[in-house]
């Protein structure tokens, strides 16, 4: 069961939802409401059951009846098991074709070309198939395109030199589902296989096998799941045809596809799927499996990454995902899968370094674009635009995706940047807020002939155009996002339970962590705290402007906090205010380990006076 928070679609006043505390602006700008269903009385009711039949605090089972959960559901999230939500593979279309294409290939020991995409979910889906592939002795070939040169998805070239190298079967890992014409050129010349979870065009590629359940005539429901995820299960099936054919013998053992759940998980954290049902089930294990550190690329990395405790979705998403797509945007598109695939711990860990000095270089051309773009955002919001489409031929085509992520958290509103070439043409990429779907948007400009190429889901998306169709589309795109205009400027900020800071304690913190793995759609729970005061401010950090500080509420009940990376010099100036202002805090409770101490610390998300 996908469950999706929907946006509010007004902000007319008297349609508003109450606000938590009274907080209608905080100084982040949010209104702070409440999370759907907290003030439900059939919440109370839920929470209530589900409280007696896990035996977790009524608060904890409140926050899961929020997210849908019932009493006989809840056990199955808090330790979700791949049998329970693994699905017949059979059920995606044209994947019992693809499983006995690729039997076939492991039987007779072909040579096999992977093309995968450059982000961190296709290098995770072209690790785990290069890897399958070759235990069993099939020669693998991977490809991954260079964004500058190449730009998304498969090319001529790339795809004839596959062929050239001996490429019985060529494998489209995270593309190729928008690339019917460009795979037309391996006809006669060997066998295809996309499998991909990009949105669809009317027009598919005429290939041997296309699995992607966001193709209309696919009615498998999976839709949710990442490539590197699909990649897995088609490796589930593909055993299951092996099996059947007789192949595994105690010469030759099925594999031991449980062991690859640790890129499974990263890349369905890092390419921000709803962390629910099987994908909850497949970063639940594949957490533990990359806990054990068996995988030397990923061992390398979180060293690298400084990621020295167990992973979780967090260090997933901002510590390791960032590096693997840093080669990507600006450096070797390949490295990150070239990682992933290691198999000695000398080369992984030079790989590792180097995706590590990249990232930081990546960091510094995104600062350095960011401030214009952001003003040509600011103009257009001011004047209205439903949609946010900022260009600009200085800015390097690598950091755009993230440029146009850190614009839409700032707008609340679909964004998309472009870098403009020496030919006219702008690449670029769009990211959007709940209830926009760019990647069907940028598809639909396509096929009325704006865009060159374009691709994408709901959330993400890319495009090229040419210089002189950009009003246009920037006009589609405005009419297309026409009902975002009434959205604030800040979101809202759900608010799951207001707590009183005698309850700010580690055994709540530990009951709140069986939630965990938390990210898309199983959002961390949003607690408030009211009128406290602060005792003691540190700054901390290189930058000086993450800050760790100690609240007193009622009762002089401390609370250890702290609030990272604080760019509102207002919050910084009210928190080191010597007259102690009574403030209102929402955040998140976690127990987490300082200078080696375990400690319950409240991380700030805002704050109001």
């Amino acid at each position: 069961m996908i469950l999706e928070e929907k946006a509010p679609d007004t902000t007319e006043e008297n349609t508003l939802p109450e606000p938590v505390l009274g907080i209608t602006e905080s100084l982040l700008g949010h209104r702070w409401v409440w999370r759907s269903g907290a003030d439900d009385p059939a919440t109370l009711r839920l929470g209530s059951a589900i409280a007696q039949s896990c035996g977790l605090p009524e608060i904890v089972a409140r926050i899961m009846a929020m997210r849908g959960l019932k009493a006989e559901t809840a056990s199955a999230f808090i330790e979700p098991r791949l049998r329970t939500f693994l699905p017949d593979p059979s059920c995606l279309k044209d994947m019992d074709v693809a499983a006995a294409r690729l039997a076939k290939a492991v039987q007779n020991h072909e040579t096999v070309g992977i093309l995968g995409d450059y982000d961190v979910d296709g290098a995770c889906s072209s690790a785990l198939l290069t890897e399958y592939l070759r235990q069993f002795g099939c020669v693998v070939y991977t490809h991954i395109p260079d964004r500058m040169k190449e730009g998304y998805g498969p090319n001529e070239q790339a795809l004839l030199g596959l062929v050239e190298r001996g490429a019985s079967l060529v494998v489209c890992l995270d593309c190729g589902t928008a690339a019917a014409s460009i795979l037309s050129c391996l006809k006669q010349k060997a066998d295809v296989v996309v499998i991909d979870h990009h949105k669809a065009e009317l027009s598919l590629p005429d290939i041997h096998a296309l699995v992607n359940p966001n193709q209309l005539d696919c009615a498998s429901g999976l839709n949710h799941l990442c490539a590197a995820a699909l990649t897995f299960v088609t490796l589930i099936a593909t055993t299951r045809a092996l099996r059947r054919n007789g192949y595994f013998s105690e010469d030759q053992p099925e594999p031991d596809l449980l062991a690859c759940l640790d890129l499974v998980a990263l890349a369905t954290i890092c390419d921000v799927m709803p962390l629910q049902d099987i994908n909850r089930a497949f970063v639940h294990q594949g957490l533990r499996v990359m806990g054990k550190r068996q995988r030397v690329g990923l061992r390398t990395l979180m060293e690298a990454a400084s990621v020295v405790e167990k992973p979780n979705a967090f260090s997933c998403g901002f510590a390791l995902g960032p590096r693997i797509n840093a080669g990507g945007r600006i450096a070797e598109s390949d490295l990150g899968f070239r990682l992933l695939a290691a198999e000695d711990d000398f080369s992984a860990r030079q790989m590792a370094e180097r995706l590590n000095d990249v990232n930081r270089k990546r960091q510094d051309v995104e600062a350095d674009i960011l401030d214009a773009a952001m003003e040509q955002a600011r103009l257009q919001f001011d004047a209205g635009d439903a949609a946010l489409l900022v260009t600009s031929q200085d800015w390097h085509a690598g950091v755009v995706g993230i440029v146009a992520s850190r614009i839409k958290d700032e707008f609340n509103r679909p964004s998309f940047v472009a870098s403009e070439d020496e030919h006219g043409k702008l690449k670029g990429s769009g990211r959007s807020i709940p209830g926009f779907d760019v990647g069907a948007a940028v598809i639909a400009a396509k096929e009325h002939g704006l865009l060159i190429a374009a691709g994408g889901h709901a959330a993400a998306c890319g495009f090229t155009l040419a210089r002189e169709d950009l009003p246009a589309f920037h006009a589609f795109l405005n009419e297309r996002f026409e009902a975002v205009r009434v959205y604030p400027k800040k979101p809202f900020l759900s608010v799951d339970a207001i707590i009183p800071p005698s309850a700010a304690t580690s055994d709540l913190a530990k009951a709140l962590g069986v939630l965990a793995p938390f990210g898309q759609g199983n959002e961390e729970p949003v607690l408030a705290i009211a009128d406290v005061k602060v005792d003691r401010f540190f700054r901390i950090g290189a930058n000086k402007r993450s800050i760790r500080l100690t609240l007193s509420g009622e009762g002089n009940r401390k609370i250890n906090a702290v609030m990272f990376n604080v760019k509102n010099d207002v919050i910084l100036d009210t928190l080191e205010n010597l007259s102690r202002p009574t403030l209102n805090i929402v955040g998140w409770l976690r127990v987490d380990t300082w200078q080696g101490r375990e400690n319950t610390t409240f991380f700030i998300r805002d704050l109001s006076v």
